[in-house]
């Protein structure tokens, strides 16, 4: 199945023009939706959850219009916000077997097994009777992935999932949306680009409510090969920099600022060519470089 979404746009009440004629085909596995905060991927992703009306525009989920056909919608849906509340007091198989009750799996048998495989494949079966208030930061993400996966859905939905976490609880919860995404569409939001970078075969940049790049990951990087200089300068030098050229990031390295400078040629000699990556892709897109491709 596919997710159409064509000329979405989205204003709210205070005159924030959230969502700009957003066009986006999402098909089976994992889609990156890389942007800042504040960028409107929140909005996006709240309007194909069916959570808030867009002021134009049209989404489809095969055969389901998702603006009209809510119900259908939920019934298929995983979805995990940026932030999502849990009773703290409550152990994680109670909460969840509460929970596939509410989705309106009635059976016991059916909704222990249910419960039972879902802990097990979010790595929390040993934790299961511990209080959720005394789940870490991945633990907690992890069992909202679980909730999410409750009515086996075909689309899910995760808001900036690794926020906050660890390395190491980055990795497992990374390793569980890759694992999600070979048979189903999962839209994975976030400013992180190294998430996109491990996981997507597809994405789009958003910035201030519109796309500004759409593609296949390796292929927007390989658009931007040999247009990316690199330079370590002294601080004091650093705003001349900067009104002399495009520089699209900058780093401290021992102190001084290492910065990256979009030039179809090298700006001079003493900048040396570097290999582009995808947060060279991203900060050239969010800074506004016209010179860099969108693939569609």
């Amino acid at each position: 199945m596919e997710l159409i979404i064509k000329n979405l746009s989205k204003t709210y009440g205070n005159g924030v023009h959230a969502l700009k004629g957003i066009d986006l085909d999402i098909g089976t596995g994992m889609f990156g939706l890389l942007g800042p905060n504040g960028a409107g991927k929140s909005s996006l992703m709240r309007t194909i959850a069916t959570l808030q009306e867009p002021d134009t525009g049209s989404i489809t989920f095969g055969d389901i219009d998702v603006l009209t056909q809510k119900d259908d919608v939920r019934r298929i849906l995983g979805y995990l916000p940026q932030e999502f509340g849990v009773y703290p007091k409550v152990p994680a198989d109670i909460l969840l077997d509460h929970l596939a009750v509410l989705k309106g799996i009635s059976n016991r048998k059916e909704r222990r097994e249910l419960v039972d495989a879902l802990l097990h494949k979010t790595n929390l079966w040993e934790a299961r009777k511990k209080n959720l208030g005394g789940y870490s930061g991945g633990m907690k993400q992890r069992f909202g992935i679980a909730q999410a996966l409750l009515s086996a859905p075909k689309l899910i939905i995760v808001d900036e999932p690794t926020a906050g976490l660890d390395p190491a609880e980055r990795n497992r919860f990374l390793n569980l949306l890759s694992e999600l995404g070979e048979n189903t569409v999962v839209i994975l939001s976030t400013h992180i680009v190294e998430d996109v970078k491990e996981l997507c075969t597809d994405m789009a940049i958003i910035n201030k409510g519109e796309v500004v790049l759409k593609g296949n990951p390796l292929e927007t990087i390989a658009s931007i090969q040999g247009k990316v200089w690199t330079k370590t300068i002294e601080k004091a030098a650093l705003e001349d920099y900067k009104k002399e050229h495009i520089v699209i990031s900058e780093r401290l390295i021992a102190g001084k600022p290492e910065i990256h400078v979009y030039s179809e040629n090298r700006p001079d000699q003493s900048f040396s060519d570097v290999q582009a990556d995808l947060e060279d892709v991203y900060f050239s897109k969010i800074f506004g470089v016209q010179e860099v491709e969108a693939l569609a």
